[in-house]
């Protein structure tokens, strides 16, 4: 379980995923969302974005299991997102997941934080918020 005290707002989090290959043709299967955007390369090529892209929710995906297992760890529960997507994430892009802290509730033991999506330029590729419980 997740010691609620050391937790304090301002604090931030930061860790560096790639987003594979693998993962995309993962969750495309998974969700059976297999638009061509993100599993075929010359579809992709002849799109405003040039290229294969990660799904949208693929990238709010790894910022639940940076929240569920990172930080601020074992046990957390989602309890609300909002995100909206700026950007595209490519596929073979490494990206920064940010979280900071905002709020503290410790009597009902939720936290809300900002979550971010940055890509490797700097740019959002999302920005949100999350509430979670602790």
């Amino acid at each position: 379980m997740v010691d609620i005290e050391k937790l304090y707002v301002g604090q931030v989090y930061e860790v560096k995923k790639i987003v594979t290959d693998e993962m995309v043709k993962l969750f495309a299967e998974a969700t059976g969302d297999k638009n061509p955007v993100h599993l075929d390369e010359d579809f992709a090529k002849n799109t405003i974005f040039g290229g294969r892209i990660a799904h949208g929710i693929l990238s709010l995906g790894i910022i639940s299991s940076v929240l569920g297992t990172e930080f601020p760890g074992a046990g957390t529960i989602y309890l609300m997102q909002n995100a909206k997507f700026k950007r595209p994430v490519y596929v073979g892009e490494e990206v920064t997941v940010k979280l900071i802290v905002k709020e503290i509730d410790k009597d009902k033991r939720r936290v809300l934080m900002d979550t971010l999506v940055v890509k490797e330029n700097g740019e959002y590729a999302i920005e949100g918020e999350a509430l979670v419980k602790v």
